[in-house]
């Protein structure tokens, strides 16, 4: 198992503190299945790695810049009264993003993974949305924006993965293997938003 990055506030990954997902082991390898991720994709993930540990704060920078240029988005991490971005939420939030990228590039697929992947969905919820910070941002990520951050968030680090000297072809599996990852991951985040027997 990973090691557990402690010094994150928040980051809880691989604790008791995590529920066990309601989605099985069996039915994620389903899901690759259906989205056509294999060996390679983790081949590639991986090999994204040396890339991305180095570049974290600079595609932060790149993510958050978006975020705060879409007012629909950036309404997450507003206080609902005034409207105001609240500052120490956004860079709370931003850390565990950090160690996201880093996670998802390790593609280590356990059920300590599966178990924070929903954990995640559950953040975004209104399950569990601004707990983790004490935060009194809007209560709720809306749904309809999950699956929408999959194309900016994966095609905005493409030039970051052509930083590591790869071929073309390289880069162009490695940015593959983020967007099914990221399709993934965004699907097992939407168990709280939809009925359990229609998931």
């Amino acid at each position: 198992m990973m090691t557990i990055a402690t010094a994150i506030p928040g980051y809880t990954y691989g604790t008791d503190a995590v529920a066990t997902s309601p989605v099985t082991l069996a039915e994620f390898e389903a899901m690759q299945r259906s989205v056509l991720f294999g060996d390679e994709d983790v081949h590639y993930l991986r090999l994204s790695y040396d890339i991305v540990k180095n570049h974290v704060e600079e595609i932060l920078d790149v993510w958050y810049g978006f975020v705060g240029s879409q007012p629909q988005l950036l309404a997450t991490f507003a206080d609902p009264t005034s409207g105001q971005p609240l500052g120490d939420y956004l860079a709370a939030v931003r850390r565990r993003f950090g160690q996201w990228i880093l996670d998802t590039a390790r593609a280590e697929y356990d059920q300590h993974w599966l178990n924070y992947q929903h954990e995640i969905g559950l953040r975004h919820h209104r399950t569990k949305k601004n707990r983790t910070d004490a935060a009194t941002a809007a209560g709720i990520v809306p749904f309809r924006y999950l699956f929408l951050l999959v194309f900016p968030v994966t095609f905005t680090l493409k030039p970051f993965l052509a930083r590591g000297g790869h071929s073309a072809e390289e880069v162009e599996k490695m940015y593959l293997a983020w967007v099914k990852s990221c399709l993934l991951q965004v699907t097992l985040w939407s168990h709280p938003y939809v009925k359990a027997e229609d998931f």
